[in-house]
């Protein structure tokens, strides 16, 4: 929806860092995004405001593009939603491609915008507390569907 003439993706946002001596304006921007507890991931559309607040709060959480068939497993297994039919959407599989190719936006749904995970089964493989460019799963994160998968 950003008008550049490409489709636009979404991204996958999950908060890997806790809600101890976090500073105010992050603990703000994390809680615009919907993230306010550890391992809370939430859906938001690559636009340029979003990509903003991510960036902001890079040491606190990860995020990577998804995709249709990953938002569906995630909604299938962490949504809380009453009726699919009552969103607008005839099938699950409908709103995971709207939801991953950002036509619609998770915290204007009638649903909880944030999906609780647990933590990752196995561990985690990196450091927890580094950015992903020095060895670690923070900020934009190429291998974090994988995390995520090993997280439902």
């Amino acid at each position: 929806m950003g008008g550049r003439g490409s489709i636009d993706m979404a991204y996958l946002v999950i908060r890997l860092r806790g809600t101890i001596n976090v500073p105010y304006w992050a603990r703000h921007t994390l809680a615009l995004l919907n993230l306010k507890r550890r391992f809370n991931a939430t859906i938001v559309p690559e636009q340029e405001p979003y990509l903003g607040m991510l960036r902001k709060v890079k040491d606190h959480v990860a995020w990577c593009k998804v995709d249709a068939g990953f938002v569906k497993q995630l909604l299938e297994k962490r949504g809380r939603y009453e009726d699919i039919n009552k969103l607008g959407f005839s099938s699950i599989d409908e709103l995971a491609d709207a939801l991953a190719s950002d036509k619609v936006i998770l915290s204007r749904l009638n649903v909880r915008p944030w999906f609780a995970l647990a933590p990752p089964k196995g561990g985690f493989k990196k450091s927890s507390k580094h950015m992903y460019s020095d060895g670690g799963i923070l900020g934009e994160n190429r291998e974090l569907l994988e995390l995520a998968s090993r997280m439902i």
